[in-house]
Protein backbone atom coordinates (compact mmCIF):
# COMPACT_ATOMS: atom_id res chain seq x y z
CA UNK A 1 0.00 0.00 0.00
CA UNK A 2 1.37 3.44 -0.73
CA UNK A 3 2.46 5.30 2.71
CA UNK A 4 4.18 1.98 3.47
CA UNK A 5 7.78 2.80 4.62
CA UNK A 6 10.72 0.93 3.62
CA UNK A 7 11.56 0.39 7.84
CA UNK A 8 9.48 1.74 10.57
CA UNK A 9 10.10 4.81 12.05
CA UNK A 10 11.20 4.24 16.28
CA UNK A 11 9.16 6.72 17.10
CA UNK A 12 6.01 8.28 15.76
CA UNK A 13 4.53 12.03 17.17
CA UNK A 14 7.87 12.20 19.32
CA UNK A 15 6.84 9.14 21.28
CA UNK A 16 7.94 5.54 21.18
CA UNK A 17 6.07 3.42 18.23
CA UNK A 18 4.27 1.31 20.59
CA UNK A 19 2.56 4.46 21.95
CA UNK A 20 2.56 6.93 19.25
CA UNK A 21 0.29 4.83 16.69
CA UNK A 22 -2.60 4.95 19.80
CA UNK A 23 -2.66 8.87 17.98
CA UNK A 24 -3.97 6.80 14.77
CA UNK A 25 -6.36 5.83 16.67
CA UNK A 26 -7.41 8.83 18.29
CA UNK A 27 -7.45 10.57 15.02
CA UNK A 28 -9.85 7.71 13.37
CA UNK A 29 -12.30 8.49 16.67
CA UNK A 30 -12.48 11.97 15.99
CA UNK A 31 -13.43 11.48 12.29
CA UNK A 32 -15.96 9.23 12.29
CA UNK A 33 -17.79 10.67 15.11
CA UNK A 34 -18.39 13.51 11.61
CA UNK A 35 -19.28 10.49 9.86
CA UNK A 36 -21.80 9.30 12.45
CA UNK A 37 -23.59 11.92 12.27
CA UNK A 38 -25.94 10.06 9.65
CA UNK A 39 -27.27 8.06 13.08
CA UNK A 40 -29.43 11.08 14.72
CA UNK A 41 -31.38 10.71 11.82
CA UNK A 42 -34.41 10.01 14.12
CA UNK A 43 -34.23 13.35 15.16
CA UNK A 44 -34.95 14.84 11.66
CA UNK A 45 -38.03 12.50 10.95
CA UNK A 46 -40.50 14.70 12.38
CA UNK A 47 -38.98 18.01 11.33
CA UNK A 48 -38.43 16.90 7.80
CA UNK A 49 -42.05 15.00 7.81
CA UNK A 50 -43.51 19.12 8.37
CA UNK A 51 -41.32 20.25 5.80
CA UNK A 52 -42.48 17.67 2.77
CA UNK A 53 -45.79 18.22 3.58
CA UNK A 54 -48.02 20.12 1.67
CA UNK A 55 -51.64 20.38 1.49
CA UNK A 56 -54.11 18.35 3.56
CA UNK A 57 -53.74 14.50 2.41
CA UNK A 58 -49.89 14.59 0.57
CA UNK A 59 -48.28 13.92 3.82
CA UNK A 60 -45.36 11.36 3.20
CA UNK A 61 -45.24 7.89 5.17
CA UNK A 62 -42.68 6.70 7.68
CA UNK A 63 -40.82 4.59 4.87
CA UNK A 64 -40.55 7.58 2.87
CA UNK A 65 -38.86 9.92 5.82
CA UNK A 66 -36.81 6.90 6.47
CA UNK A 67 -35.00 6.33 3.29
CA UNK A 68 -32.48 8.27 3.00
CA UNK A 69 -31.20 6.62 6.40
CA UNK A 70 -31.37 3.68 4.22
CA UNK A 71 -29.97 4.69 1.21
CA UNK A 72 -26.85 6.27 3.11
CA UNK A 73 -25.86 2.96 4.98
CA UNK A 74 -26.52 0.51 2.30
CA UNK A 75 -24.52 3.14 -0.40
CA UNK A 76 -21.80 3.31 2.18
CA UNK A 77 -21.73 -0.69 2.61
CA UNK A 78 -21.31 -1.22 -1.01
CA UNK A 79 -18.98 1.29 -1.41
CA UNK A 80 -16.47 -0.24 1.06
CA UNK A 81 -15.55 -3.80 -1.42
CA UNK A 82 -14.44 -1.08 -4.08
CA UNK A 83 -12.11 1.05 -1.77
CA UNK A 84 -9.26 -1.19 -1.38
CA UNK A 85 -7.58 -0.63 -4.71
CA UNK A 86 -7.73 3.05 -4.30
CA UNK A 87 -6.50 3.05 -0.79
CA UNK A 88 -3.57 1.07 -2.69
CA UNK A 89 -3.10 3.87 -4.87
CA UNK A 90 -3.40 6.89 -3.21
CA UNK A 91 -2.31 6.07 0.15
CA UNK A 92 -4.93 6.25 3.36
CA UNK A 93 -4.24 10.15 3.93
CA UNK A 94 -5.52 10.98 0.27
CA UNK A 95 -8.66 8.93 0.48
CA UNK A 96 -9.97 9.40 3.49
CA UNK A 97 -10.05 13.34 2.58
CA UNK A 98 -11.72 12.74 -0.54
CA UNK A 99 -13.98 10.76 1.71
CA UNK A 100 -14.66 13.42 4.17
CA UNK A 101 -15.30 16.22 1.58
CA UNK A 102 -17.79 13.58 -0.23
CA UNK A 103 -19.68 12.65 2.56
CA UNK A 104 -20.08 16.49 3.88
CA UNK A 105 -20.84 17.32 -0.06
CA UNK A 106 -23.90 15.15 0.86
CA UNK A 107 -24.68 17.01 4.02
CA UNK A 108 -24.97 20.41 1.54
CA UNK A 109 -26.39 18.60 -1.06
CA UNK A 110 -30.00 17.54 0.97
CA UNK A 111 -30.27 21.17 1.81
CA UNK A 112 -31.79 21.54 -1.91
CA UNK A 113 -34.19 18.76 -1.64
CA UNK A 114 -37.52 19.17 -2.65
CA UNK A 115 -38.76 15.55 -1.73
CA UNK A 116 -37.65 13.15 0.65
CA UNK A 117 -36.68 10.88 -2.94
CA UNK A 118 -34.52 13.83 -3.81
CA UNK A 119 -33.27 13.40 -0.55
CA UNK A 120 -32.48 10.30 -0.43
CA UNK A 121 -30.45 10.67 -4.01
CA UNK A 122 -28.78 13.82 -2.94
CA UNK A 123 -27.76 12.76 0.12
CA UNK A 124 -27.89 8.73 0.43
CA UNK A 125 -25.62 8.77 -2.53
CA UNK A 126 -22.67 11.57 -2.13
CA UNK A 127 -23.11 11.05 1.37
CA UNK A 128 -22.89 7.32 1.59
CA UNK A 129 -20.12 7.09 -0.63
CA UNK A 130 -18.13 9.36 1.18
CA UNK A 131 -18.83 7.73 4.31
CA UNK A 132 -18.01 4.11 2.86
CA UNK A 133 -14.39 5.81 1.73
CA UNK A 134 -13.25 7.12 4.66
CA UNK A 135 -14.57 4.50 7.39
CA UNK A 136 -13.01 1.39 5.10
CA UNK A 137 -9.62 3.06 5.72
CA UNK A 138 -10.06 4.25 9.03
CA UNK A 139 -11.06 0.45 10.14
CA UNK A 140 -7.54 -0.71 8.01
CA UNK A 141 -5.45 1.70 10.12
CA UNK A 142 -6.67 0.57 13.42
CA UNK A 143 -6.45 -3.17 11.83
CA UNK A 144 -3.01 -2.92 10.48
CA UNK A 145 -1.43 -1.06 13.31
CA UNK A 146 -2.07 -3.46 16.37
CA UNK A 147 -2.28 -6.63 15.63
CA UNK A 148 -1.62 -7.50 19.03
CA UNK A 149 -4.90 -6.00 20.23
CA UNK A 150 -7.32 -5.41 16.86
CA UNK A 151 -10.51 -5.69 18.91
CA UNK A 152 -9.72 -2.74 21.30
CA UNK A 153 -7.82 -0.60 18.47
CA UNK A 154 -10.62 -1.14 15.91
CA UNK A 155 -13.35 -0.47 18.65
CA UNK A 156 -12.00 2.86 19.87
CA UNK A 157 -11.53 4.07 16.34
CA UNK A 158 -15.66 2.96 15.46
CA UNK A 159 -16.46 4.30 18.40
CA UNK A 160 -16.20 7.54 17.58
CA UNK A 161 -19.28 6.43 14.58
CA UNK A 162 -21.77 4.82 17.47
CA UNK A 163 -20.83 8.15 19.48
CA UNK A 164 -21.60 10.68 17.36
CA UNK A 165 -25.29 10.87 17.94
CA UNK A 166 -24.68 11.52 21.17
CA UNK A 167 -23.33 15.11 20.16
CA UNK A 168 -25.02 15.68 16.72
CA UNK A 169 -28.18 14.13 17.98
CA UNK A 170 -29.08 17.39 20.58
CA UNK A 171 -27.08 19.67 18.18
CA UNK A 172 -29.02 18.71 14.98
CA UNK A 173 -32.34 19.16 17.23
CA UNK A 174 -30.94 22.83 18.57
CA UNK A 175 -29.59 23.97 15.07
CA UNK A 176 -33.25 22.66 13.79
CA UNK A 177 -35.04 24.70 16.19
CA UNK A 178 -32.88 28.24 15.18
CA UNK A 179 -32.51 27.95 11.83
CA UNK A 180 -34.50 25.13 10.08
CA UNK A 181 -34.05 22.02 8.80
CA UNK A 182 -31.99 22.47 5.68
CA UNK A 183 -30.18 25.12 7.24
CA UNK A 184 -28.51 22.56 9.73
CA UNK A 185 -27.98 19.93 6.92
CA UNK A 186 -25.70 22.80 5.32
CA UNK A 187 -23.87 23.32 8.64
CA UNK A 188 -23.43 19.61 9.32
CA UNK A 189 -21.64 19.39 5.56
CA UNK A 190 -19.00 22.33 6.16
CA UNK A 191 -18.35 20.80 9.23
CA UNK A 192 -17.46 17.63 8.29
CA UNK A 193 -15.45 18.77 5.64
CA UNK A 194 -13.35 21.07 7.48
CA UNK A 195 -12.90 18.71 10.18
CA UNK A 196 -12.00 15.35 7.96
CA UNK A 197 -9.30 17.15 6.09
CA UNK A 198 -7.44 18.20 8.89
CA UNK A 199 -7.32 15.02 10.69
CA UNK A 200 -6.83 12.89 7.54
CA UNK A 201 -3.36 14.80 7.07
CA UNK A 202 -0.87 12.37 9.04
CA UNK A 203 -2.34 9.07 8.60
CA UNK A 204 -0.50 6.72 7.11
CA UNK A 205 -0.15 2.23 7.16
CA UNK A 206 3.17 0.60 9.29
CA UNK A 207 5.71 -0.79 6.91
CA UNK A 208 4.62 -4.45 5.53
CA UNK A 209 5.44 -6.63 8.19
CA UNK A 210 5.82 -4.77 11.45
CA UNK A 211 5.14 -5.99 14.57
CA UNK A 212 4.98 -4.12 18.05
CA UNK A 213 8.21 -4.84 19.98
CA UNK A 214 7.95 -7.54 22.17
CA UNK A 215 5.03 -9.49 20.92
CA UNK A 216 4.70 -12.40 19.25
CA UNK A 217 1.63 -13.96 18.20
CA UNK A 218 0.16 -16.22 20.52
CA UNK A 219 1.10 -20.02 20.36
CA UNK A 220 -1.48 -22.63 19.01
CA UNK A 221 -3.60 -24.71 21.29
CA UNK A 222 -3.74 -28.01 20.21
CA UNK A 223 -5.80 -28.87 17.42
CA UNK A 224 -5.87 -24.90 15.87
CA UNK A 225 -5.40 -24.35 12.16
CA UNK A 226 -2.46 -22.08 11.47
CA UNK A 227 -4.37 -18.06 10.98
CA UNK A 228 -5.06 -17.67 7.33
CA UNK A 229 -3.66 -14.95 5.56
CA UNK A 230 -6.03 -15.23 2.15
CA UNK A 231 -6.84 -12.69 -0.33
CA UNK A 232 -10.63 -11.90 -0.85
CA UNK A 233 -11.41 -14.90 -3.43
CA UNK A 234 -9.76 -17.42 -0.72
CA UNK A 235 -12.17 -15.72 1.97
CA UNK A 236 -15.15 -16.11 0.08
CA UNK A 237 -15.05 -19.92 -0.88
CA UNK A 238 -14.62 -20.33 3.49
CA UNK A 239 -17.82 -21.40 5.25
CA UNK A 240 -16.38 -19.30 7.93
CA UNK A 241 -17.25 -16.23 5.80
CA UNK A 242 -21.10 -16.58 5.23
CA UNK A 243 -21.38 -17.63 8.96
CA UNK A 244 -19.67 -13.97 9.79
CA UNK A 245 -21.16 -12.70 7.14
CA UNK A 246 -24.88 -13.57 7.91
CA UNK A 247 -24.44 -13.36 11.77
CA UNK A 248 -22.91 -9.84 10.93
CA UNK A 249 -26.03 -9.25 8.93
CA UNK A 250 -28.72 -10.37 11.21
CA UNK A 251 -27.32 -8.22 14.11
CA UNK A 252 -26.75 -4.99 12.25
CA UNK A 253 -30.77 -5.87 10.81
CA UNK A 254 -32.00 -5.78 14.29
CA UNK A 255 -29.92 -3.05 15.93
CA UNK A 256 -30.52 -0.70 12.85
CA UNK A 257 -34.23 -1.20 13.27
CA UNK A 258 -34.00 0.18 16.29
CA UNK A 259 -32.13 3.00 15.72
CA UNK A 260 -34.17 4.37 13.16
CA UNK A 261 -37.22 4.54 14.84
CA UNK A 262 -35.67 5.09 18.69
CA UNK A 263 -37.21 8.57 19.15
CA UNK A 264 -40.67 7.38 17.60
CA UNK A 265 -40.98 4.18 20.01
CA UNK A 266 -40.35 6.79 22.89
CA UNK A 267 -43.50 8.71 22.39
CA UNK A 268 -45.42 5.24 22.29
CA UNK A 269 -44.64 4.18 25.54
CA UNK A 270 -45.75 7.98 26.61
CA UNK A 271 -42.18 9.62 26.99
CA UNK A 272 -42.24 13.36 25.70
CA UNK A 273 -40.85 14.64 22.60
CA UNK A 274 -38.01 16.83 23.41
CA UNK A 275 -37.04 13.68 26.70
CA UNK A 276 -36.78 11.45 23.51
CA UNK A 277 -34.92 13.60 21.74
CA UNK A 278 -32.48 13.85 24.64
CA UNK A 279 -32.49 9.97 24.61
CA UNK A 280 -31.34 9.52 21.23
CA UNK A 281 -28.11 10.94 22.17
CA UNK A 282 -28.16 9.40 25.33
CA UNK A 283 -28.29 5.89 23.28
CA UNK A 284 -25.77 7.04 21.32
CA UNK A 285 -22.83 6.87 24.18
CA UNK A 286 -23.98 3.15 24.72
CA UNK A 287 -23.74 2.87 20.94
CA UNK A 288 -20.29 4.03 20.93
CA UNK A 289 -19.02 2.20 24.25
CA UNK A 290 -20.22 -0.92 22.96
CA UNK A 291 -17.80 -0.58 19.99
CA UNK A 292 -14.25 -0.83 22.36
CA UNK A 293 -16.35 -3.50 24.93
CA UNK A 294 -17.13 -5.90 22.13
CA UNK A 295 -13.56 -5.32 20.77
CA UNK A 296 -12.14 -6.07 23.93
CA UNK A 297 -14.52 -8.81 24.48
CA UNK A 298 -13.66 -10.06 21.11
CA UNK A 299 -9.95 -10.32 21.57
CA UNK A 300 -10.65 -11.96 25.45
CA UNK A 301 -13.20 -14.84 24.89
CA UNK A 302 -13.43 -15.48 20.43
CA UNK A 303 -15.44 -14.02 18.25
CA UNK A 304 -17.82 -16.50 18.21
CA UNK A 305 -18.68 -16.37 22.18
CA UNK A 306 -18.90 -12.43 21.44
CA UNK A 307 -21.67 -12.66 19.06
CA UNK A 308 -23.54 -15.56 21.33
CA UNK A 309 -23.14 -12.57 23.86
CA UNK A 310 -24.43 -9.86 21.32
CA UNK A 311 -27.52 -11.98 20.40
CA UNK A 312 -28.86 -13.05 23.78
CA UNK A 313 -28.78 -9.44 24.53
CA UNK A 314 -30.57 -8.56 21.58
CA UNK A 315 -33.13 -10.87 22.17
CA UNK A 316 -33.37 -10.11 26.06
CA UNK A 317 -34.09 -5.88 25.15
CA UNK A 318 -36.58 -7.25 22.44
CA UNK A 319 -38.23 -9.43 24.65
CA UNK A 320 -39.02 -6.60 27.19
CA UNK A 321 -40.13 -4.53 24.71
CA UNK A 322 -42.63 -7.12 23.27
CA UNK A 323 -43.74 -8.00 26.67
CA UNK A 324 -43.90 -5.14 28.98
CA UNK A 325 -43.61 -1.81 27.22
CA UNK A 326 -42.72 1.17 29.57
CA UNK A 327 -40.65 4.02 30.09
CA UNK A 328 -38.16 2.17 32.23
CA UNK A 329 -38.06 -1.09 29.80
CA UNK A 330 -37.72 1.50 26.51
CA UNK A 331 -34.79 3.19 28.73
CA UNK A 332 -33.06 -0.07 28.91
CA UNK A 333 -33.96 -1.81 25.70
CA UNK A 334 -32.35 0.30 23.84
CA UNK A 335 -29.46 1.08 25.48
CA UNK A 336 -28.94 -2.57 24.99
CA UNK A 337 -29.96 -2.45 21.10
CA UNK A 338 -27.60 0.79 20.48
CA UNK A 339 -24.61 -0.76 22.37
CA UNK A 340 -25.04 -4.50 20.79
CA UNK A 341 -25.29 -2.82 17.11
CA UNK A 342 -22.44 -0.98 18.13
CA UNK A 343 -20.66 -3.91 19.37
CA UNK A 344 -20.97 -5.81 15.59
CA UNK A 345 -19.10 -2.71 14.07
CA UNK A 346 -16.28 -4.02 16.17
CA UNK A 347 -16.65 -7.58 16.31
CA UNK A 348 -17.11 -8.29 12.16
CA UNK A 349 -13.72 -6.14 11.81
CA UNK A 350 -12.07 -8.10 14.54
CA UNK A 351 -13.22 -11.48 13.01
CA UNK A 352 -12.04 -10.50 9.57
CA UNK A 353 -8.52 -10.25 10.58
CA UNK A 354 -8.84 -13.34 13.10
CA UNK A 355 -10.12 -15.46 10.54
CA UNK A 356 -8.64 -13.84 7.39
CA UNK A 357 -5.71 -11.42 8.05
CA UNK A 358 -4.73 -8.58 7.08
CA UNK A 359 -2.87 -9.17 3.80
CA UNK A 360 -5.95 -8.56 1.53
CA UNK A 361 -7.67 -6.33 4.34
CA UNK A 362 -9.39 -3.39 2.92
CA UNK A 363 -10.74 -5.80 0.11
CA UNK A 364 -11.36 -8.99 2.94
CA UNK A 365 -13.16 -6.40 5.44
CA UNK A 366 -15.10 -4.50 2.32
CA UNK A 367 -17.36 -7.66 1.65
CA UNK A 368 -18.12 -8.69 4.99
CA UNK A 369 -19.16 -5.21 5.61
CA UNK A 370 -21.78 -5.57 2.37
CA UNK A 371 -23.68 -7.32 5.62
CA UNK A 372 -23.70 -3.80 7.04
CA UNK A 373 -25.23 -2.60 3.92
CA UNK A 374 -27.97 -5.45 3.80
CA UNK A 375 -29.21 -4.42 7.22
CA UNK A 376 -29.29 -0.81 6.59
CA UNK A 377 -32.01 -1.64 3.74
CA UNK A 378 -33.77 -3.77 5.63
CA UNK A 379 -34.14 -2.79 9.22
CA UNK A 380 -35.92 0.80 8.62
CA UNK A 381 -37.92 -0.71 5.53
CA UNK A 382 -39.00 -3.59 7.73
CA UNK A 383 -39.92 -1.01 10.60
CA UNK A 384 -41.67 1.39 8.95
CA UNK A 385 -43.41 -1.47 6.93
CA UNK A 386 -44.42 -3.26 10.66
CA UNK A 387 -45.54 0.28 11.61
CA UNK A 388 -48.05 0.79 8.69
CA UNK A 389 -49.24 -2.97 9.26
CA UNK A 390 -49.57 -2.96 13.08
CA UNK A 391 -49.97 0.83 13.68
CA UNK A 392 -47.37 0.78 16.27
CA UNK A 393 -43.95 0.57 16.26
CA UNK A 394 -43.87 -1.96 18.96
CA UNK A 395 -44.72 -4.19 16.80
CA UNK A 396 -41.22 -4.26 15.12
CA UNK A 397 -39.64 -6.45 18.93
CA UNK A 398 -41.06 -9.67 18.09
CA UNK A 399 -39.19 -10.34 14.92
CA UNK A 400 -36.17 -8.78 16.46
CA UNK A 401 -36.16 -11.54 18.95
CA UNK A 402 -36.45 -14.19 16.18
CA UNK A 403 -33.72 -12.59 14.63
CA UNK A 404 -31.58 -12.85 17.57
CA UNK A 405 -32.52 -16.46 17.88
CA UNK A 406 -31.59 -17.18 14.99
CA UNK A 407 -28.26 -15.40 15.06
CA UNK A 408 -27.04 -17.28 17.73
CA UNK A 409 -27.51 -20.76 15.92
CA UNK A 410 -25.46 -19.62 13.04
CA UNK A 411 -23.01 -18.27 15.42
CA UNK A 412 -22.67 -21.36 17.27
CA UNK A 413 -22.34 -23.50 14.07
CA UNK A 414 -20.24 -21.54 11.50
CA UNK A 415 -18.92 -18.83 12.72
CA UNK A 416 -15.27 -20.05 13.68
CA UNK A 417 -11.64 -19.96 12.35
CA UNK A 418 -11.31 -21.26 8.71
CA UNK A 419 -8.95 -23.73 8.88
CA UNK A 420 -7.38 -22.73 5.39
CA UNK A 421 -3.84 -23.06 4.33
CA UNK A 422 -2.14 -19.45 4.51
CA UNK A 423 -1.46 -17.72 1.70
CA UNK A 424 2.40 -16.70 1.06
CA UNK A 425 2.78 -12.32 0.84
Amino acid sequence: MQDHPVTQPASLFGMPTEKGRWVFVGMGLVINLCLGSVYAWSVFVEPLTRYFTGEPGTAVTANEVLLPFSVVLAVFALTMPFTGPIIDRYGPRNVTIIGGVLAGLGWMLASFSSSPLVLSLLFGVSGGIGVGIAYSVLVAVAACWFPDRRGLAVGISVLGVGFSAFFTANLAGYLIAVSGVMNTFRIFGIAIIVLTTLLALPLKFPAPGWVPAGWTPPALKPGEEQPCECDRSMMMRSPSFYGLWACYFLGCLAGLMAISIAKPVGTDVGIEAGLATLLVGFFAIFNGAGRPVFGALTDLITPRKAAIVSFILIGFASLLMWQVPSEPVYILAFAVLWGCLGGWLAIAPTATGSFFGTRDYPRCYGVVFLAFGAGAIAGPQLAGFIKASTGTYLGVFPYVLALALIGMVIAFTLMKPPGLRPVNA
